[in-house]
């Protein structure tokens, strides 16, 4: 065995460990917006809703949840998960009007009452991943012409809401829990400008990075605890960026398309790497970037566009605003990876960077901890 794999394997040994002892057992089960497909007629509004509903049949508040597993309700999660079409359909009925409770129709001033009218459910899969289900509501509209909002409770999490019939231009958001649509016009469709458009999906590749992004956080982390000197950290940080856009606009434009079973694995596999290369490739603070570890980002980057990619395929991209769309979210994305910098450089670099003890103290033992969420995350992913 060589030298480095020596040190790969004895790193990964001991951020294993750290990882078993800190991680829970039980596998991700990440929270996703769910897509409402919005149709709306003279007399009726109709909702294609299509998202995971073992959560909100199990009462989940979503507000800010990223993992089911976080939730208290967890274990009835993971049950409902197990059960069959049949069995799935009789809860959904039972706790609907709990549930439809939770959503909010309004023509006007006036609210609507939400009715479940079918219910499309898949056989029982890996009970690990998420089942989409797609439930058809509708509601009865007043006679008096007047448009109609959408929205969800806060604990029913993000949802994303398009207009049907309006082409390319058509009106689609994503709602944060608790806000309402713009209003949804009877006849015709609603639009919304360029820079609006813009400017949310610059929020929503922010979140994507804080709060949710977690394994990019870390990614970015690993990269900011190689070196304190500006140089290195930019050469990683542009072919980081470099990267992930280019596999972004490919996988979004859907000429690349890798299964996110393949995907995630590998992003959490570079976590591992790029603290592993912390602990054992530089020697001080001042440490100089090789072209191998650029090349290596650059690659990981690649990975990581792939990962941005699969939420803006969650969410879908309004295609009359395509391009503006895809330019804002990786906007937001490096925002988000630069906000996380600016706060490990003011809350460690600035005041502990010059100490003689900041790698041994600081750099190191962070650069263990992050390989040993990554290399649980690795293995949570590959067997669990």
């Amino acid at each position: 065995m060589s030298r480095l794999a020596a040190k790969l394997a004895l790193c990964l040994a001991l951020s294993m460990a750290v990882s078993l002892g800190t991680s829970p057992t039980a596998s991700a089960h990440e929270v996703r917006p769910a897509v409402t497909d919005v149709t709306v007629s003279d007399t009726t509004v109709e909702i294609i809703l299509r998202a995971p509903i073992e959560p909100i049949i199990a009462g989940m508040n979503l507000a800010g949840l990223e993992d089911t597993n976080l939730s208290p309700l967890s274990d009835r999660h993971d049950a409902l998960r197990a059960e069959d079409p049949a069995e799935i359909e009789a809860a959904l009925r039972a706790a609907w009007p709990g549930i439809a409770a939770r959503i909010t129709l309004m023509a006007g001033t006036t609210r609507l009452d939400p009715q479940l009218a079918g219910v499309t459910i898949p056989e029982v899969g890996d009970i690990t991943q998420p089942r989409d289900s797609e439930l058809r509501i509708t509601a009865a509209l007043p006679a008096d012409g007047s448009p109609v909002q959408v929205g969800w409770d806060a604990s029913v999490g993000s949802v994303v809401v398009r207009q049907m019939g309006g082409g390319d231009d058509a009106y689609t958001a994503i709602l944060a829990g608790g806000e309402l649509s713009t209003a949804l016009p009877r006849e015709g469709f609603a639009t919304e400008g360029a820079l609006p458009v813009f400017g949310r999906f610059i929020v929503s590749g922010f979140e994507h990075i804080i709060p949710k992004g977690l394994d990019h956080i870390l990614f970015v982390l690993g990269l900011f605890f190689f070196s304190l000197r500006m140089g290195p950290l930019l050469w990683q940080v542009t072919a980081f960026t470099l990267a992930h856009t280019i596999t972004l606009a490919l996988a979004s434009l859907k000429i690349v398309s890798i299964p996110a079973e393949m995907v995630e694995p590998l992003i959490a596999a570079s976590i591992v790497y790029v603290a592993v290369e912390n602990i054992f490739g530089t020697r001080n603070g001042g440490g100089r970037v090789g072209l191998v570890r650029i090349a290596v980002v650059f690659g990981f980057g690649l990975l990581h566009g792939l990962g941005f990619a699969s939420v803006l395929s969650d969410v879908g991209l309004p295609e009359g605003r395509f391009a503006i769309s895809l330019i804002g979210f990786n906007i937001g994305v490096e925002l988000g990876q630069l906000a996380v910098i600016a706060a490990a450089f003011v809350a460690l670099a600035l005041p502990f960077g010059r100490k003689a003890w900041y790698r041994s103290a600081i750099a190191v033992p962070a650069s263990v901890v992050i390989a040993g969420i990554g290399a649980w995350w690795t293995f949570e992913r590959v067997f669990l």
